[in-house]
């Protein structure tokens, strides 16, 4: 059995730095602490503590992963599901990977030292195939993302639907050049969300054209920012289906400042349906995703998977959605 003299020896540091990382002290250089996990998952170390116990040990504590806590979709996520674990007598710990595969992979080694009981992963950085070892220590279930490898829990909503509703509506509407906006690419929610978009076009006899494509948009500037590049070509889209209310907001706002009217020169529709949605002028059409009830069937079914010990088998909870229509699509007369 590895020591922690093994891993500083392989790492090429202190014993004293070893126990810095492993009991997450803050001032260790990201450099140092990134060899010192790479040391303990070539050697399979797990620190004496956490070993000793791992098999009866129960910390009450469960870890949400959220690769941006500042996106309306995944705060309302997080308050959701906290509210779920108080019910049930856990407490929730938010581990932000900021889309960081590195950080993904520090974040999961508290299920591996033990310090959670198991992780919900609302968003996934890596291949499923380097996550799926960690399920030696703990359950986890994907919510929101998914993986078709994943042989895990996932509380989930048909992505690809999603998309195809809502650019069918924008096609319904009379619009021929529609911009597809998505937010990481290493996203299957975007992947699917983006066939969905473009099973409607083809429905329509129209080709994707990859210059219409907007990707890494992820915040209201975002939104902006792709609004002046869409504005920039020599034939601007007239409507724009995006994966976020968030950047669907900053391209409402930026053409209304613009000058441009929407939905007459410009139709928005977002994803999510979130509060902004409501507050915005126009008010913005969009995809509704029941949140709530995602983040309580996550907490329910992770809290199952915690007690029975059966944390390999593939299970799927999908959620239904519906287009939200109001006046970023529509005129007001036709939106009530």
């Amino acid at each position: 059995m590895s020591t922690i003299e093994d891993v500083a020896k392989l790492a090429g540091l202190s014993r004293t730095t070893v126990s810095r990382v492993i009991n997450n002290h803050p001032y260790v250089s990201e450099d140092k602490r990134k060899l010192v996990i790479e040391a303990m998952n070539q050697l399979g170390y797990v620190p004496n503590s956490s070993a000793r116990s791992l098999r009866s040990q129960k910390t009450d504590v469960i870890a949400l992963f959220v690769p941006r806590i500042m996106n309306p979709f995944f705060s309302q996520l997080v308050e959701s599901m906290e509210m779920a674990a108080a019910e049930k007598g856990y407490q929730l710990i938010i581990c932000q990977t900021r889309y960081s595969p590195e950080k993904e992979l520090n974040y999961m080694n508290l299920l591996k030292t033990k310090q959670v009981d198991g992780v919900i992963l609302a968003s996934i950085q890596n291949e499923w195939k380097v996550l799926e070892p960690f399920l030696d220590y703990g359950p986890i279930v994907l919510c929101n993302e998914f993986d078709e490898q994943a042989n895990v829990p996932s509380v989930m909503l048909d992505q690809a639907q999603g998309g195809y509703i809502a650019t069918k509506h924008l096609l319904e509407q009379g619009h021929r050049r529609i911009a597809y906006c998505q937010g990481g690419t290493r996203s299957n929610v975007a992947s699917h969300r983006e066939i969905g978009f473009r099973r409607a076009l083809l429905e329509y006899g129209i080709e994707f054209e990859e210059r219409y494509a907007f990707r890494d948009a992820f915040s209201s500037e975002d939104g902006r920012r792709v609004f002046h590049q869409m504005m920039k070509l020599s034939a601007p889209p007239t409507a724009v289906f995006t994966g976020s209310d968030e950047v669907a907001a900053g391209i409402v706002s930026e053409a209304i400042k613009c000058g441009y009217s929407v939905p007459e020169q410009l139709a928005v529709v977002g994803f999510d349906n979130q509060a902004i949605t409501e507050l915005m002028e126009p008010t913005i059409t969009t995809v509704h995703q029941p949140v709530e009830k995602m983040a309580h069937k996550a907490l329910e079914v992770m809290v199952e998977k915690i007690r029975s010990r059966k944390y390999r088998r593939r299970e799927v909870y999908e959620f239904p959605i519906e287009l939200i229509v109001r006046e970023s699509t529509v005129s007001n007369r036709l939106a009530k």
